[in-house]
């Protein structure tokens, strides 16, 4: 067998405790990377770095709240120090947000968008020099309700969709300098980013969430991002329900709508 393309490199993954960032972490782990692990929760953190170690996985665990710039920033040049650089960011980390957005209130908004929108940009603006001196790529983990709205999810949507606009852009400026951008966009995925969304106030969410579609595990959804970004993909939409929606919203929006009305109805009327 051959050397794997992440032999030896080092991946920083937000997010990293549990998840699609602890499924990365595994993922990229046996296959020879080194990993860095960036989580608000130091004690699960922790102890996903001792399972890595204890499986001959090189791994770090560092803790920050990304939202925080000072922290992010701080983990960032942290992992630097440690490993000699940055070859692999991957931006996984984030927040949800369900319920209609006539009931929510602007701070809940805000929050979502510091979590998922500025932690990425924050993480990736504290590697950018590390990413382009060693032609290194970064990852975004964004979600299909960036490329097409989901009702009920306002402020989780806005996150998403500015992620895109963020780092599209971002992908032209770096490409000639080596550094190679991949947005992932899975579908619905079984974690406990949606056990912890929340409200409309901020506090959890009391409704369940509903789904469209079959819900992937994140160890799928792992083994489609490493893929995808061992082909250099530049954005990846994860799952044949996920591609046949994005198929639909762009060529038969006014249909798409009304389904995703009809599965989505009980998550906006109160």
């Amino acid at each position: 067998m051959g050397k794997s393309w992440v032999e030896g490199k080092v991946v920083a993954i937000t997010g990293g405790a549990g998840g699609i960032g602890a499924a990365l972490a595994w993922k990229f782990g046996r296959a020879g990377a080194r990993i860095a692990l960036i989580d608000i929760d130091q004690a699960e953190a922790e102890n996903r770095e001792r399972e890595l170690l204890q499986a001959g996985v090189i791994a770090f665990a560092q803790r920050a709240d990304i939202a925080s710039e000072p922290e992010a920033a701080s983990a960032v040049r942290e992992i630097i120090r440690r490993f000699g650089g940055i070859d692999i960011l991957i931006n996984n980390a984030g927040i949800s947000h369900r319920g209609p957005f006539r009931e929510a209130e602007i701070s809940t908004i805000r929050k979502v968008m510091e979590v998922n929108f500025f932690g990425s940009l924050i993480c990736t603006k504290a590697a950018l020099e590390s990413l382009v001196a060693r032609r290194g790529m970064i990852i975004v983990i964004s979600s299909i309700a960036g490329l097409m709205p989901l009702l009920g999810r306002t402020a989780y949507c806005a996150s998403k969709h500015a992620l895109q606009g963020l780092f599209s852009a971002l992908r032209g400026e770096l490409g000639d300098q080596g550094v190679h951008v991949m947005v992932a966009c899975p579908w619905f995925t079984r974690t406990n980013l949606q056990n912890r969304a929340i409200d409309g106030k901020g506090q959890p969410a009391s409704s369940s969430r509903t789904m469209m579609g079959r819900e992937a595990s994140p160890f799928e959804v792992a083994e489609g991002i490493f893929r995808g970004a061992e082909k250099r993909k530049k954005t990846l939409v994860l799952s044949a329900a996920g591609k046949l929606s994005h198929l639909l919203f762009r060529f038969a929006p006014a249909i798409y709508e009304r389904m995703m009305a009809k599965s989505l109805a009980r998550e906006i009327r109160r």
